[in-house]
């Protein structure tokens, strides 16, 4: 593959197959939609949504002290987390600044899987790498290449998903196993995790068994989805999105104003912080004032242009206190416009004004996500 080529997932093929509008997204080729953004949303909180999230990264981290020394470098507290279970981190740098989200499984005391973003794959094997002890007592793995990964989300993703791989591949919400016995010969591993903020999974597959899984899960009645519903379904929830609600200093445009420079206290998540051990970057978290920014949901409470990425945030006065890092119709609220952004001296109820475009500000209402 020639330099700078986008790289098509194990499924490229079956999103030709079903006329998928495809768009290259952080260097790989995928399915922005196939019939429209609006329709596909709702078809996940109603039914079930299939999602090609194969561009997201697989890693196994091993080693006998591997709980003890992943929670050293992560926001959360690693070791109380139990096998089979699943969590939610953030990865601080040396001065406090978020690098990526993640969410792992734990598979034994020894084995850890993650999940980092896509864009961030290289980042975070290069940091990983270098947090490793030099004694090599905890090894670092990288899976992505040669796995798929399936999303399966919404409230029949269960019946589907036991339909096609039997009852006893159903795990619960934030619970790990590995593929048992099914009637696909289907291996890998299945997660009770999402990025949907409905019931669901992601299932983990070597990549020549996908197409096989992609298309049972379609016939039995599964709706498949592109990454634009993927977003507003994401964006309900209040869930992150790396590189567009924060991202890491040395990866912004030279002529950035640091405005997406962020650590885990200004990003608001109410899990995946323990402040209760010590880990690389803690000393900023633990540094600011309640008046300081953080990110906020905003929701429309008047008709106006729609709250985008980028758009300033005033008081009802005409002071500046804001801006937005996401912003978007919200299609479970009748296209309500809804966003998030780091915004100052502001409580949940406040009302705010979005300078939605030179001639309008539209107001708006301070939540805490999710706004469903």
């Amino acid at each position: 593959m020639s330099e700078g080529q986008p790289i098509r997932t194990a499924l490229y093929s079956e999103h030709v197959s079903l006329e998928a509008n495809i768009v290259d997204f952080h260097g790989f080729e995928l399915p922005i939609w196939y019939s429209n953004i609006k329709a596909e949303h709702l078809a996940c909180r109603s039914g079930a949504g299939l999602f090609d999230v194969s561009h997201m990264g697989s890693f196994r981290f091993s080693g006998d002290s591997v709980k003890q020394w992943l929670e050293g470098i992560a926001t959360q507290k690693v070791t109380s987390i139990n096998a089979t279970r699943c969590a939610y981190t953030h990865f601080l740098d040396d001065d406090g600044h978020l690098i990526d989200d993640m969410i792992f499984a734990v598979v034994s005391e020894r084995e850890i899987l993650g999940v980092p973003n896509a864009s961030m794959i290289g980042v975070m094997w290069d940091w990983f790498s270098s947090k490793l002890p030099d004694d090599g007592s905890i090894t670092l793995e990288n899976l992505s290449d040669a796995t798929s990964i399936m999303a399966l989300q919404g409230p029949n993703a269960k019946n589907l998903l036991t339909s096609i791989l039997s009852d006893e591949n159903h795990v619960g919400r934030f619970r790990w196993k590995q593929i048992e016995s099914n009637p696909l010969d289907i291996t890998g591993w299945i997660q009770g995790t999402g990025y949907t903020g409905e019931a669901g999974y992601e299932i983990f597959v070597p990549n020549d068994q996908a197409a096989t899984l992609w298309r049972a899960l379609i016939d039995a009645g599964a709706t498949p989805i592109g990454l634009g519903a993927r977003d507003t379904l994401r964006l309900e929830k209040g869930y992150l999105l790396s590189g567009v609600d924060f991202c890491w200093p040395p990866l912004q445009e030279d002529d950035s104003d640091g405005f997406l420079t962020r650590d885990s206290w200004e990003t608001n998540v109410p899990f995946g912080v323990d402040l209760e051990h010590e880990f690389v970057g803690k000393q900023r978290v633990i540094s600011h004032s309640e008046s300081d920014e953080k990110l906020w949901g905003i929701k429309y409470v008047e008709r106006g242009p729609l709250p985008r990425p980028g758009k300033d945030v005033t008081d009802l006065n005409g002071n500046l206190i804001g801006r937005l890092s996401s912003g978007a119709p919200a299609p479970s609220l009748d296209n309500v416009g809804v966003g998030m952004g780091y915004i100052s001296g502001v409580s949940e109820g406040d009302e705010v004004l979005i300078v939605a475009s030179a001639r309008k500000s539209v107001k708006a209402v301070i939540v805490r996500p999710p706004f469903i």
